[in-house]
């Protein structure tokens, strides 16, 4: 899946030391999934800050989703692109320096106080996130047999939840707390609660690039082992274009969830809290999906990846069901629980979706890491259904979503 000319730092899997080389290349890609849930966990801090700082209603807020998760439309071919041509090693560096750029552009936006601006940086830090997931997605999955990459991609993906599951808390802590009870006039608020985080995280991605540049990693050979021996286009695979799909509905779904968990338990006949003690129940939600991901890594080489994909979608539409038609604890606790079932979804669906592509596979992972714009229009669908409607109401869209992932997992996934 990489190109196959081999530099000083990237040493091929067949050389005498394979174990070693692959070990030492898991070590740091958990690292950078680490990263990828932390920062993408702290829009849920965001989107209440933002929506408290200028009066924005769910659809307003929601465009801290669009511009992020729209990165991915808009940028995982063009990362995809880009492995292709400086390979894996090279793009995972770019992707942390990329990131870091747009976490330092959060300074001046939030010092200029314009929402326009804190979108544009967005945009930036996306864009490296975007470059990082394309290109550590296939990697992860080809370090070692394929019929072991989901639980790889799995174990890798649980760091990822590490990340999601503390981001929440110190976002609350750190920028939430921030934030005065009243907040009619902008000009009182202390923008340094969101310039200083991020301008830790930027130094620290940039700290992480430069350890990356050191180590030695494993090159992989283009389309891993399996070989394709005809033309065909990733996109001519049904089984990966219903994969897509399936990334689609997943990432939207649980972004729509994620993002609004906070406006959902202040609302009054659920849990009727203040912000900051709501977005630390964020940490459940997606501590969930980290405990779902440690013990899914071994699931997943017990058990047929399709019929566990199937039984986890059906599990949290029955979550999302409960928690649409109860109150109170029922209800908060039965929306953070659909964590745990969704942290096998996006390893499973990846790895089903590109099995068997070959040669095809860095192709067949832009178009599934494009399908990852569903964290972008879902949630914006959310927040206008909960504008017109309700929040309640709102959760019947991740419903829909889980309902597809069910088909997929039973039946989608299958090569024709």
């Amino acid at each position: 899946m990489v190109s196959t000319t081999t530099t000083k730092s990237e040493q091929p899997l067949h050389e005498e030391k394979p174990a070693s080389n692959a070990g030492i290349a898991l070590a740091s890609l958990m690292t950078l999934f680490f990263m990828m849930g932390f920062i993408t966990c702290l829009n849920d801090i965001l989107i209440p800050y933002m929506k408290a700082i200028f009066k924005l209603n769910y659809a307003q807020a929601n465009f801290i989703n669009l511009c992020f998760f729209g990165a991915y439309f808009f940028m995982s071919i063009p990362s995809g692109m880009l492995i292709n041509r400086i390979g894996y090693k090279k793009s995972m560096i770019a992707g942390f320096v990329i990131a870091a750029i747009g976490c330092f552009l959060f300074y001046p936006a939030a010092g200029s106080k314009i929402y326009g601006l804190f979108l544009a940086a967005l945009f930036i830090l996306a864009s490296g996130i975007t470059l990082l997931q394309v290109a550590g997605n296939p990697y992860v999955a080809a370090l070692g047999p394929s019929s072991s990459s989901s639980a790889r991609l799995t174990l890798t993906q649980a760091f990822n939840s590490v990340g999601t599951t503390i981001a929440p808390y110190f976002g609350s802590m750190l920028i939430l707390s921030g934030l005065p009870k009243d907040v009619s006039i902008i000009e009182n608020i202390d923008v340094s609660a969101v310039q200083q985080p991020y301008i830790w995280i930027g130094l620290l991605l940039v700290a992480i690039a430069a350890v990356l540049m050191l180590l030695k990693l494993p090159a992989i050979e283009h389309g891993g082992k399996q070989q394709n021996t005809n033309a065909k286009k990733a996109w001519q695979y049904p089984h990966l274009m219903l994969g897509a799909i399936g990334i689609f509905c997943y990432v939207g779904a649980e972004v729509a969830i994620g993002s609004h968990i906070v406006s959902y338990l202040q609302l009054p006949d659920v849990m009727g809290m203040q912000a900051d003690e709501a977005g630390k129940y964020v940490s459940y939600y997606w501590g969930g999906a980290m405990v779902g991901r440690f013990i899914g890594s071994w699931i997943l080489s017990k058990f047929k990846p399709g019929n566990v994909l199937a039984f986890n979608a059906l599990m949290a539409f029955t979550l999302v069901m409960i928690s649409i038609l109860s109150i109170g604890a029922t209800a908060m606790w039965s929306l953070l629980a659909v964590g745990l079932f969704n942290s096998l979804m996006f390893a499973t669906i990846f790895t089903l979706a590109v099995d068997g592509l070959g040669s095809q596979t860095d192709e067949g992972s832009g178009i599934l890491c494009t399908a990852i714009v569903g964290g972008a229009l879902i949630p914006f669908l959310y927040g206008i259904t909960g504008d017109i409607f309700s929040l309640k109401t709102a959760y019947l869209l991740p419903a829909l979503c889980y309902i597809y992932i069910i088909y997929y997992g039973l039946k989608g996934y299958r090569k024709s």
